[in-house]
């Protein structure tokens, strides 16, 4: 255990593939004349057309169908050699019982055939339902849009129901800006200066006006390439013209154009949500894994909650590990004054896994407080008091050191880009290490001493935890009869100065170095994470919390709680295959285990013996495989009982002994499988239980 000191634009489907290329291309007249030699047929049984040869529409349309438009005519001789008479049906929904508008789900399934190219089959469903995928002046609208007839495509936003204002305003703007870059790439500069003075200038308002002082810039641009660099555009041959009409379709009523490819997101939303509810998801993304016949549900058994090694060697409580970024390696360090590195080999069978101590590194004066490996694993990094040493990782060879901190340095983290490094240490101070030229230059000094750090994978943020001091003012003291008075009959007597502290977690930009937020917590911090998507923080707080910590607004999302760390040093991380678990360590000597985005509590894993529970690591690579240390002074592996490669559960352990080499186990069942203990957190139906909050 450690004491704290008291004293972390997507483009649609192509715009000019037969998606877009309006109403299937079938002639009207035939469904406007009747004439065809073929009986009419409706999927095999009798059309209703309620007796009369008019077009059916099932009730209202949202769309002009024009005898111009008539795509849902008859197919001659294209669909099966029959003629395609219209269906109508009683009512607008697509189930009496669901609140489904049968219009929008015909439409949306027309979309979706043309996307895959049942074109055929498209001009079936419309000249059988009636319904008509969009009018004609959409079509026309995007071939004027991919086309680059802007003229044109201005005279139709009206036509498409942009009405208000505000957003022909930023249409139109829009289609000038996309004309003006244009242009400017094919080296048109007074044309491109006629567009920015006379259509530009006058549809900006007063908060984009820097938006405009950028656009004019460009002109300066030097070439093609210039422009399109500093204008972070990929030309008109690019995407830049879909990219446009992406961008005008919020301008445009839905129901008028519809959003590309809706019936594909509208599934994914689904299976997010069914990821999102699945407690125990832990699968990576699949057809097999996602199927449209039947929700997802992962079972307990892909979650990592059995010990299959233990990991003994360290002499003394172990504080912190770390795994390579091939997830093969684990390094491990603590009171000791040494770090060991194991390799976790893959498995040999589905029953055996070998692993072996590859070596110690025992050469500190003092214990072993941060470690971090290179990104391409070359290289681990220690740190013991102020000073850091740098190992190769391969050899156990001392390579170099550095004391640029004059106190305690408690964070290591390599760049993202692989560039360098940050450290931060109790002294304020973060350096930043240049991998190129191996030097260090002081990145920022900060208001507090830093207990933690952690970089987003993005690297758009830095973000850092600890204490801040500050003095409290001398307070006066009435006078006493035991008190000299000066002169004047003031009291020479004053109260003690007494130092506060404050708690703080500060975000950074990181490009800038510039302060994002600053925010004071109670309770000391001991770890703080970032999440893959680097848009969460998680930061663990004495005495019983840990919080989620939303990056882009500065605000907490959630609160996990139930694990304990009222005096030491606890770490948590993310963890699982979209890092939807947080895990963290407690003073109880047990690993606890929380469902991210609903706050459930799913697991207290038993296994460690005395002492506090210090770090958790997630292995990078394997999601289901995780380590734990402790005071008890072992490692621990915990592994899923069914196998990536196979679905077998195993029965037994092999501890890896002293003499850190040795063959793995077959996997143990945890106690409360044999009825021998209950697991605390789940009641007696087996359902998870835990305590959460929200936070707005």
């Amino acid at each position: 255990m450690r004491y704290t000191n008291r004293s972390q634009d997507g483009v649609p489907g192509s715009f000019d593939s037969d998606t877009f290329a309006g109403p299937s291309s079938l002639e009207s007249d035939d469904l406007l004349t009747g004439s065809s030699s073929l009986p009419s047929a409706s999927n095999g049984h009798a059309a209703r057309s309620n007796g009369n040869g008019a077009l059916a529409t099932n009730g209202t349309s949202g769309l002009k169908q024009q005898a111009s438009y008539a795509s849902s005519g008859a197919v001659e001789g294209r669909a099966a050699g029959r003629a395609i008479a219209p269906v109508n049906l009683p009512g607008t929904r697509l189930y009496n019982d669901a609140p489904i508008d049968r219009e929008e789900f015909v439409r949306l399934v027309i979309q979706s055939l043309r996307d895959v190219g049942y074109i055929e089959s498209a001009a079936t469903l419309e000249a059988e339902s009636g319904y008509s995928m969009e009018m004609p002046e959409v079509s026309r609208f995007k071939q004027c849009i991919l086309n680059a007839d802007w003229g044109s495509a201005e005279s139709y936003l009206t036509t498409l129901g942009v009405f208000d204002e505000d957003n022909l305003r930023m249409a139109k703007y829009l289609i000038s800006e996309q004309k003006y870059l244009e242009l400017l790439e094919r080296q048109s500069v007074n044309a491109a200066l006629h567009i920015l003075r006379t259509e530009l200038a006058p549809l900006t308002d007063e908060a984009d006006v820097d938006q405009l002082h950028s656009l004019s810039a460009l002109i300066m641009c030097s070439s093609p390439e210039d422009l399109r660099a500093r204008a972070r555009w990929d030309g008109a041959l690019g995407t830049s013209r879909p990219k446009l009409l992406a961008n005008l379709q919020q301008f445009i009523p839905p129901s008028v154009m519809m959003p590309q490819r809706r019936i594909s997101t509208m599934i994914e939303q689904a299976f997010l949500y069914q990821r999102t509810n699945c407690l125990y998801h832990n699968a990576p993304y699949t057809p097999e894994a996602f199927s449209l016949y039947s929700d997802h549900n992962c079972p307990k058994e892909m979650f990592p909650y059995i010990t299959s090694n233990i990991l003994k060697h360290h002499n003394d409580e172990v504080w912190n590990l770390k795994w390579s970024n091939d997830g093969q390696y684990l390094a491990t360090a603590g009171r000791d004054k040494s770090a060991i590195i194991w390799h976790i080999g893959s498995e040999t069978s589905p029953q055996e896994r070998k692993c072996s101590m590859v070596r110690v590194i025992d050469n500190h004066t003092y214990t072993v407080g941060c470690l971090s490996w290179s990104p391409d694993d070359s290289m681990l990094l220690t740190s013991t008091d102020s000073i850091i040493k740098v190992w190769n990782a391969k050899t156990g060879v001392f390579i170099r050191e550095s004391e640029k901190h004059q106190e305690t340095v408690s964070a290591i983290e390599w760049l993202p880009d692989s560039s360098g490094l940050l450290s931060g240490g109790m002294d304020r101070k973060i350096h930043h290490w240049d991998l190129s030229s191996r030097e260090a230059d002081l990145w920022l000094t900060t208001s507090i001493r830093v207990t933690d750090l952690a970089i987003a994978p993005d690297l758009s943020r830095v973000v850092i935890i600890g204490l801040e001091r500050l003095p409290s003012p001398v307070v006066p003291k009435p006078p006493s009869v035991h008190e000299s008075q000066t002169a004047s009959g003031s009291s020479t007597g004053a109260a003690p100065v007494r130092d506060l502290k404050e708690n703080r977690l500060v975000i950074y930009d990181y490009a800038t170095r510039k302060q994002e937020a600053s925010i004071r917590l109670e309770g000391e911090l001991t770890s703080v994470k970032i999440s893959q998507d680097s848009r969460y923080a998680l930061v663990n707080q004495a005495p019983d919390e840990i919080q989620l910590w939303d990056l882009e607004t500065a605000r907490m999302a959630r609160k996990f709680t139930g694990q304990r760390q009222g005096r030491h040093v606890i770490r948590s991380c993310f963890g699982g295959v979209d890092g939807n678990f947080i895990v963290s360590g407690s003073e109880d000597g047990k690993v606890y285990v929380w469902h991210r985005d609903t706050g459930a509590l799913l697991e207290i894993l038993s296994g460690h013996g005395d002492g506090s529970v210090n770090d958790v690591a997630w292995n990078p690579v394997n999601e289901r495989m995780f380590a734990s240390c402790s005071d008890d002074k072992t490692v621990r592996i915990w592994e899923s009982p069914l196998p990536r490669s196979m679905g077998e559960e195993d029965t037994r352990a092999h501890v890896l002994e002293q003499n850190g080499k040795g063959k793995e186990r077959l996997r143990e069942r945890p106690p409360w499988h044999d009825g021998a203990a209950g697991l605390a957190s789940s009641t007696s139906s087996g359902q998870p239980r835990g305590s959460s909050s929200s936070s707005s």
